[in-house]
């Protein structure tokens, strides 16, 4: 079993991407991993641990953010993150690529050389989130890979996440919600309202609109959304964590008791801290609808995001979730 990744991929890399791909193997005796970047820096942060289970494939040149992506993908055949794709596009066992790279560049990569599951329209975004519940989190799927829907598109997606959140946390049946204005079946833009009895027939557990600040109040598992809404809404959430935990840390500051307290909370305010890095525990998400998984981490990963990511990859790819999807496909359209 082999993973591909692209080492120059990300803020921290190399350094922290070669790490993390080293943390995994010390987990898994049965994986090697592909490393793609410049050899010679490559070999100096290997240092020859792993040398028999770490092949490096040269590869001068990166993508970065400023590129434009399909270009990029066209053209920069020496790059680290077209060297992954060719690598796992043309080997069978190679089962997944890992990247922190530039987004657009990863999707722009999956749909050109990797290409799309029979059926599906368009691949998707789908990060975990947590919810105010413990030990729950949600999915939300799309979250800015497509800005631009049709109704077939939200129902590939409500397919795709309830086949994903299945086998993260073993739900055999994942409640499906979708974002809209209001709960009522008649309420939200054309597109949700005609994407809705599409959910509402397909074979999953779909539970109807969902408004935006119930997402995360653990009562769904997979919250659906035009990639548009789905990032604003993300977005959204994240600026909105941030700026209460800023104005809790400044009010904590600003007087002397209750710095005092902090003390004595500090298990607290580390459990907190923990919960809402989901990141951490899941490390990437996956570009759901490609024939071949496609891990997409966050630009800032270190090395534990990267190795949490691998081991996700070896998770769903157990698991068979392009199979699962394929079989999801092949029911609605054998329903439909």
């Amino acid at each position: 079993m082999k993973i591909v990744v692209d080492a120059f991929g990300g803020d921290n890399a190399p350094k922290e991407i070669v790490e993390g791909a080293l943390l995994s193997l010390q987990k898994h005796d049965d994986l090697e991993i592909i490393l793609c970047g410049d050899k010679l820096t490559l070999e100096k942060l290997l240092e020859n641990r792993y040398a028999n289970r770490v092949t490096i494939e040269h590869a001068p040149d990166i993508i970065s953010n400023d590129d434009t992506p399909t270009e990029a993908i066209r053209k920069k055949d020496n790059s680290s993150l077209v060297k992954a794709f060719d690598i796992l596009k043309n080997n069978d066992d190679v089962i997944a690529l890992v990247s922190a790279g530039s987004t657009g560049a990863i999707l722009t990569g999956a749909i050109m050389k990797i290409g799309r599951i029979k059926g599906i329209s368009r691949p998707a975004l789908a990060p975990i989130l947590p919810t105010k519940l413990p030990n729950k989190d949600v999915l939300l799927i799309d979250s800015g890979a497509n800005v631009d829907c049709k109704p077939i598109n939200l129902q590939h997606f409500a397919l795709m996440g309830s086949a994903y959140y299945s086998i993260l946390y073993g739900v055999e049946n994942p409640k499906v919600g979708l974002l809209s204005n209001g709960v009522e079946e008649h309420k939200g833009n054309e597109l949700t309202k005609e994407a809705f009895p599409l959910l509402k027939s397909s074979p999953i557990n779909f539970i109807g609109n969902v408004e935006a600040r119930e997402y995360m109040s653990g009562n769904i598992d997979v919250m659906v959304a035009e990639g548009f809404a789905g990032n604003v809404l993300l977005k959204s959430s994240e600026g909105a964590v941030l700026a209460v935990l800023s104005l809790l840390k400044r009010s904590i500051k600003s007087h002397f008791l209750s710095k005092l307290g902090a003390i004595f909370m500090s298990k607290t305010f580390k459990e907190l801290k923990n919960r809402i890095d989901v990141l951490g525990k899941h490390g990437g998400s996956p570009f759901l609808g490609c024939k071949k998984l496609v891990m997409k981490n966050h630009g800032s990963s270190n090395r534990n995001n990267i190795a949490s990511s691998i081991e996700q990859a070896i998770l769903l790819y157990n698991n068979k979730l392009i199979q699962k999807i394929e079989k999801a496909i092949e029911v609605t359209n054998a329903n439909s």
